[in-house]
C-alpha cells in the first residue's frame, strides 16, 4: 500500500510547478498587452504628430496663395515657395514613419514665409503711394495739358486776331480818265475818246502793329472788252498767277499814306472799266468806272 505522505509531495510539487507556469504566463501576458499598448500610443502620437504638420503646411500654402494673387513684383519668388510647400506635403503624405524631420523643414518655411509676406506687404504699401502719386500726377498733367489747350486755342486766336490786325486796309479806291493838255494840265474826262491817261488812286490806312517797310501792289485795270491795260506783265505767287497793269511800291511808317498812279494810253474803249488791287496774289480793294 503506497504512502500517503509521498502522494502529498508529489501532488505538492505538480502543483507548485503549474503555479510557477501560471505566474510566468501571467506575466508574459502582462508584458505582451504592455508593449501593444506602447506601440498604439506611438502610432497615434505619429498620426496625430503628422495631421499637425500637415495643417501648419496647408496655412504655409493658403497664405502664400493670398499673397500671390496679390499680383506685386515678388509674385515669381512667392510661386516658388509656395511650389516648395506643396511638395513637401506631398512627401508627408506618403511617409510611414517618424515626421519630425517634417517639423524642423515647416520650422524653416515657415520664417522664410514671414520674412516673404512682410517683403511683399511692405512692397504694396510702396505701390500704394507710387499709385497715388502717379494719379496725382496725371490729374495735375490732365490740368496742365487742358491748360495748355486753352493757352494754345487762345494764343492762336490772337496769332489770328494779330495777323488779321496787321494787314493793311486799302481804303478810297478811284479811278477816272483825264484829257491832257499842252500845258500839262490834266482835264477830268468821260469820254472815251478824249481820254489821254487813268488816273488811279487809293489811300493806305494808318495801322499800328503792322510791320513797317516796303509794301508792293499790283495795280491791274480790265477795259470794257476785258483787256488788261498797261505793262501787261504777270507775276507767280505759289500756284497763282496774276496779269497787272502796273506794281507800286510805297515806304509805309505805319502811318496814312495816298497814293496815285497814272495809266497812260490811246484810243480808250468806250464801256465799263475795273481796276482791282492786289497785295501778292490777294485781292484787297477794287472799283468800277464808266467811259462814253
Amino acid at each position: 500500500m503506497e504512502n500517503p505522505n509521498k502522494n502529498n509531495s508529489s501532488l505538492k510539487a505538480v502543483i507548485a510547478v503549474l503555479a510557477v507556469l501560471l505566474i510566468g504566463s501571467l506575466v508574459y501576458i502582462f508584458k505582451l498587452s504592455s508593449d501593444t499598448d506602447v506601440v498604439k500610443t506611438e502610432l497615434t502620437t505619429t498620426l496625430t504628430e503628422k495631421e499637425s504638420v500637415m495643417k501648419d503646411l496647408q496655412e504655409l500654402k493658403a497664405t502664400y496663395d493670398a499673397a500671390i494673387a496679390e499680383n506685386t513684383s515678388m509674385s515669381d519668388e512667392l510661386i516658388q515657395e509656395r511650389d516648395k510647400v506643396v511638395a513637401l506635403m506631398d512627401d508627408l503624405n506618403k511617409s510611414k514613419g517618424d515626421v519630425s524631420k517634417y517639423r524642423n523643414q515647416v520650422v524653416g518655411m515657415q520664417a522664410k514665409m514671414k520674412t516673404l509676406v512682410a517683403e511683399n506687404d511692405e512692397l504694396k504699401k510702396q505701390n500704394g503711394v507710387l499709385t497715388v502719386q502717379r494719379d496725382s500726377t496725371i490729374v495735375v498733367l490732365g490740368e496742365s495739358k487742358k491748360f495748355n489747350e486753352v493757352l494754345v486755342g487762345q494764343n492762336e486766336e490772337l496769332a489770328k486776331t494779330v495777323e488779321k490786325g496787321s494787314k493793311l486796309s486799302i481804303l478810297n479806291t478811284k479811278t477816272a480818265a483825264y484829257k491832257l493838255k499842252s500845258s500839262g494840265k490834266q482835264i477830268e474826262t468821260d469820254k472815251a475818246s478824249r481820254a489821254d491817261v487813268l488816273k488811279v488812286s487809293f489811300t493806305i490806312a494808318e495801322n499800328q502793329i503792322a510791320k513797317s517797310g516796303d509794301k508792293t501792289y499790283y495795280i491791274q485795270v480790265i477795259d470794257a472788252k476785258n483787256n488788261v491795260l498797261g505793262d501787261k506783265k504777270t507775276e507767280s505767287f505759289g500756284d497763282n498767277t496774276l496779269t497787272y497793269s502796273f506794281k507800286k511800291t510805297i515806304q509805309y511808317e505805319n502811318k496814312t499814306v495816298q497814293v496815285s498812279e497814272d495809266l497812260p494810253g490811246k484810243d480808250f474803249e468806250k464801256g465799263t472799266y475795273f481796276i482791282n488791287v492786289f497785295d501778292n496774289d490777294e485781292l484787297v480793294s477794287k472799283t468800277s468806272f464808266s467811259l462814253r
